[in-house]
């Protein structure tokens, strides 16, 4: 009934713009988009701050912050979904030929805000955002446990890195999957609110909905991220075949294990094995222990304020949460790090649990690309709705770019954090990023892509939850379980983006990509610098780049600005060509062992 109803309205609406010119009906648009931006905007912020509160003080017990953060985004939830605004958004873009491309856009935009929140369904809205931030607070307030003893997710990663003993190992890395268990119901419960939700306006699950974002169908995108697995996978079959043999080695096992053991790798979901290689006269932690966490945070600021970025406001240092709580803090916070921009325009912050070492030095770097990519489209070029990445890979890949940038040899000794003459092995620098940028790819592209697409877009039962992520985790990664995980375990739910940035992990595989193409340009168009070895601080032509990338948000085709700035289509041939040497490396070092993984996937 209430279909025919928004029907109904669209279509009186029609007859009445059908006698209008087309100048008095841009401007009558154009008042709407100005109305349902203020609106939009207050509401946003008002959620905003509200997430913040419940992600920098978790309170056992507590439900205040819950509960007002329920509110806020039920709030925004009503406006963005509110069927009047669907009906007027549906029938202005009924005659889209006669308004501007920029109109268009913002109309649908406020389309895509309204499928997840259609108040033709309020009570099924008002329950999935109660459910979101239930899960939240039972994934951030989850108290950890080794021996009875409480540690911080900071402290699993460091014994994840360093421990030998695979004993101490297993305890440890149990111990970071033991929150799955209590998150598994309200990940069974927001599969179907998620799809229910986006259903009610016409798309046929959550996975599908979070694709259209890019102007892709759920076939493209799958078909897109299967195509970089299968890239790769030459050198990632040669990275696992000498992993397995090198951990064997490390840990003392004799007989080398056809699989990787998921307690063997230095990450929780083995996602990043970096650490597993330490290139000699390359230790940064030595150095960076000697710093405070404050100056590594300072130290990001001063490399973006080198390419010609304005500094950080005040209201940044002000109102961030920067750094761990202290141990006798009376509550907890979210661990995982992120960057905020709470009001579309001004007030930017990070949440993060800095400490002095290689890894958060090069979050921060991360982390402050987002901020950067924040304050560049707050610009009065781009209109609120529309202030975004110019799709969400391009803020991933804008983070990560300017983390390899200050993770590059000439970088380091040009902030005298290496001295410039110090000798490295140039392939095993090589490898080290292999281990961080291939080895997430079949991550990323593969378990991650595909376990959200089962669980929403196939509708996963819930008794197949553990049983299909260590089936994709051994198909894409070659990484078993150390031992049976049953279904009272719910491991795929410990991963921080199932719970609450769902069926949007393919992001961060496209930004590796992105991150490629960006970088590959930088060295070789404008710093003229062997893209292995370069050193983007205090150049401001790379910071002009970068801006051009930036500045239009969402207000262009991100098709046609790659092809605008870099002149090419996604392509993952720069990240392939920048790893060619190790390729060959990796099979003469491998010479004699056995190959595990297929050859082809």
């Amino acid at each position: 009934m209430k279909k025919k109803v928004v029907f109904g309205l669209g279509a009186v609406f029609l007859l009445l713009v059908g006698c209008q010119s087309r100048e008095s009906f841009q401007a009558e648009v154009q008042q709407f988009i100005e109305g349902y931006t203020k609106q939009y905007q207050q509401l946003y912020y008002a959620a905003s701050k509200a997430e913040w509160k419940s992600n920098t003080r978790i309170v056992e017990g507590d439900s205040t912050n819950a509960i007002a953060t329920r509110q806020a985004n039920e709030a925004l939830a009503a406006f963005t979904g509110s069927a009047k605004n669907i009906a007027t958004i549906q029938a202005y873009l009924k005659k889209e030929n006669r308004l501007t491309a920029l109109q268009v856009k913002q109309l649908k935009k406020m389309l895509y805000l309204a499928a997840n929140n259609p108040q033709t369904v309020p009570e099924l809205v008002k329950e999935r955002i109660k459910a979101e931030t239930e899960q939240n607070e039972k994934l951030f307030g989850f108290d950890f446990k080794v021996d009875g003893r409480s540690v911080t997710t900071n402290e699993i990663d460091e014994a994840l890195r360093t421990e030998t003993d695979l004993k101490e190992r297993l305890k440890v890395w149990k111990a970071s999957k033991e929150v799955g268990t209590v998150l598994k119901d309200g990940l069974v419960n927001l599969q179907q609110l998620r799809n229910q939700t986006v259903q009610a306006l016409g798309y046929p699950d959550y996975f599908t909905y979070q694709v259209s974002d890019y102007g892709m169908s759920t076939e493209e995108m799958l078909e897109l991220n299967h195509r970089l697995v299968r890239e790769i996978w030459p050198l990632y079959r040669e990275l696992h075949t000498y992993a397995r043999y090198e951990l064997a080695r490390r840990y003392g096992v004799a007989e080398v294990p056809d699989m990787l053991p998921a307690h063997w790798l230095p990450n929780r979901w083995g996602q990043d094995w970096s650490s597993l290689v330490q290139v000699e006269g390359m230790n940064l932690d030595a150095i960076l222990r000697q710093k405070s966490a404050e100056w590594i945070v300072r130290q990001g600021e001063r490399f973006y304020k080198s390419l010609d970025f304005p500094p950080l406001p005040a209201s940044f240092w002000e109102l961030s949460s920067l750094y761990p709580l202290p141990k006798d803090a009376p509550y907890k916070k979210n661990n995982h790090a992120s960057a905020w921009h709470l009001d579309l325009d001004k007030d930017v912050r990070c949440l993060m649990s800095v400490v002095p070492n290689t890894e958060w030095y090069e979050t921060a770097h991360h982390e402050l690309g987002h901020i950067y990519y924040f304050i560049s489209y707050s610009n009065p070029d781009v209109p609120i709705l529309l202030r975004d990445g110019a799709n969400r890979a391009f803020h991933e890949a804008m983070g990560s770019l300017m983390g390899l940038a200050a993770m590059q040899k000439p970088f380091l000794a040009g902030l005298d954090l290496l001295p410039a003459n110090r000798q490295t092995d140039p392939m095993q620098l090589l490898l080290k990023e292999a281990l961080n940028y291939i080895v997430f790819i079949p991550w990323s592209a593969g378990v991650m892509t595909d376990f959200e697409y089962e669980l929403y877009a196939r509708n996963l039962p819930a008794a197949e939850f553990n049983r299909t992520w260590w089936e994709l985790k051994q198909k894409y990664q070659g990484i078993v379980a150390p031992e049976p995980r049953g279904e009272n375990y719910c491991d795929a739910a410990t991963k921080t983006h199932i719970n609450n940035d769902a069926a949007q992990y393919y992001d961060y595989a496209l930004s590796y990509v992105l991150l490629f193409q960006f970088h590959d340009h930088i060295a070789r168009e404008i710093l003229h610098q062997d893209p292995h070895a370069t050193n983007y601080y205090g150049q401001a032509a790379v910071g002009e780049f970068v801006r051009e990338l930036m500045y239009p948000g969402a207000t262009v085709d991100w098709r046609k600005l790659l092809k605008d700035t870099i002149g090419q289509e996604l392509s993952a041939r720069p990240m392939l060509n920048y790893f060619q040497p190790l390729l060959e490396y990796l099979k003469k070092a491998n010479q004699g062992r056995t190959y595990t993984l297929p050859e082809t996937i």
